[in-house]
């Protein structure tokens, strides 16, 4: 028998009929979405704003269909939000409005990018053609699917019936660029059907987080055994060594056919990082990480594109030398041109629409996107938005360490995972701080398979969460400990 406060177990059960909520469940539950909705709203104006200043600033007026942007903006907002307030009540009220305010700024420097390439770059140019349009159309299709998910997925749990069938179908996915695919900058991850262009391997990274979930949480108890004891650190036995083995062998296919170096870098990754969650072991951590490095080290010495990126992140001020004393192999300017963007904001940043981020090529058909941040916001701005990244990161595995089915834990964790990573490996890219890997920074950058493949992502951590948030307010005892921490009790976040 649930109390009725908003802190306390909340349901009660009539016979077998469904739960009847108490009346400080259904407040805690409308407080929660009521939240969400203000955040929205907020997320919608800020980016209502920044459309308009880039208006003022290059068009010395506000923007051509400023309100028509900021309507249908708001309009797919609340239309995410109505159906997390009808089938997620209990979900998590902080990972819709981030999505929605990363998505946004992502359109408004987008467009920006457009202006500034119509201006500066001849008609010819394959830059001159504006795509934030067809990025409008993308987000429209990644909310329609986050909708559609909602909906039709009542229980995260229902992915598991389709764990082996997933699986085949990414690994047929994640392969296909390497025969089928197209060869775009040096690297093949896009398959081109007609004037269509799609990146397997931004869908690929969501199914592999529910085989691995399914997998690990049906042999966690044999993967946790100690194998042999090495310089203080208990590494896996041999013959539970082996999918790791076979994680590997893929993405090392995949880096040496593909030359994609992020998406193998993020799939091997994600499979360490969730081997540590559900067993605990550092020692997988390392066992990980020294086949990373030697996969990086034979592919680096092989394919010259995976080269030429290391080279320019040793130096990327070798592109200005004079052509004849160029290092052969690939040499660009990108990562000088991101670090002069980087320096040129300062900690304020010049003012949107007022930076110079056109001349790193391609900067708003990219992951470079991050370069026009660190110029016209500044240190402040980059800041902000990876602190937005931090925190949906941060509610996903909140909501993993609340759901009490193993199952649930292990994909909540993997997905925030796989935002965490991919975050590292474009920022740290365009930073210098790593080679440069070519993926899309999440929601920012421009491109549909990534868009869509994102706003799935997110569809699922709501799932997960709403499931999280039902354990907080039915009776304790019933929980499967995958981590070391309890449920919290309910609170308006």
């Amino acid at each position: 028998m649930g109390r009725d406060s908003a802190g306390a177990t909340g349901s009660r059960r009539r016979g077998w009929g469904r739960p009847v909520e108490s009346p400080g469940v259904r407040a805690w539950t409308a407080r929660r979405r009521n939240l969400e909705l203000a955040l929205v709203i907020f997320a919608v104006a800020i980016v209502a704003s920044g459309h308009t200043i880039v208006g003022l600033t290059v068009l010395d007026r506000p923007p051509p269909g400023l309100l028509a942007h900021t309507a249908g903006l708001g309009a797919l907002a609340l239309a995410a939000h109505l159906v997390v307030r009808r089938y997620a009540r209990f979900a998590d009220p902080l990972i819709l409005p981030v999505t929605v305010l990363l998505t946004g700024l992502g359109l408004v420097l987008i467009d920006r990018l457009d202006h500034a390439y119509a201006t500066h770059f001849p008609e010819t140019d394959y830059q001159s053609a504006p795509v934030a349009s067809d990025q409008v159309l993308w987000t429209v299709v990644g909310v329609g699917l986050l909708i559609g998910t909602l909906v039709v997925l009542r229980h995260h749990r229902a992915l598991q019936r389709y764990t082996y069938l997933g699986m085949t179908v990414a690994m047929a996915l994640l392969m296909a660029p390497a025969l089928f695919g197209a060869d775009v900058y040096g690297a093949k991850r896009w398959i081109v059907v007609g004037s269509l262009s799609v990146q397997p391997g931004e869908f690929v990274k969501v199914m592999i987080v529910v085989f691995f979930a399914s997998y690990l949480m049906a042999n966690r108890d044999a993967l946790a055994l100690a194998g042999r004891r090495v310089l203080g650190l208990d590494l896996p036995r041999g013959r539970n060594a082996g999918p790791v083995l076979l994680v590997w062998a893929v993405s090392l296919v995949v880096l040496f056919y593909e030359r994609d170096l992020g998406t193998s870098l993020i799939f091997f990754g994600v499979f360490v990082v969730m081997l540590y969650i559900a067993t605990g072991r550092p020692g997988w951590l390392v066992f990980g990480g020294l086949l990373a490095a030697l996969g990086t080290v034979v592919v680096s010495a092989t394919q010259e594109h995976v080269k030429g990126r290391i080279r320019i992140w040793l130096d990327p001020m070798v592109a200005f030398l004079p052509e004849d004393e160029r290092p052969a192999g690939f040499v660009s300017d990108q990562a000088a041109q991101a670090l002069f963007s980087f320096g040129a904001g300062d900690l304020l940043g010049t003012g949107l629409g007022q930076g110079h981020t056109y001349l790193v090529g391609f900067a708003g058909r990219s992951d470079f996107i991050l370069t026009a941040v660190g110029e016209e916001l500044g240190l402040l701005g980059v800041t902000l938005v990876l602190l937005l990244y931090a925190l949906l990161i941060q509610r996903g595995f909140r909501a993993g360490l609340a759901t009490p089915d193993p199952f649930g834990k292990l994909l909540a964790a993997g997905l925030a995972s796989v935002i965490a990573l991919q975050v590292f490996v474009v920022v740290g890219g365009v930073t210098g701080l790593i080679p440069l890997t070519g993926k899309a920074l999440p929601f920012l950058a421009q491109g549909g398979s990534s868009t869509v493949a994102n706003w799935l992502l997110v569809a699922l951590l709501i799932r997960v969460s709403d499931r999280a948030g039902r354990a907080a307010t039915e009776p304790a005892g019933n929980a499967t400990i995958l981590f070391p921490a309890a449920v919290a009790r309910p609170d308006p976040l």
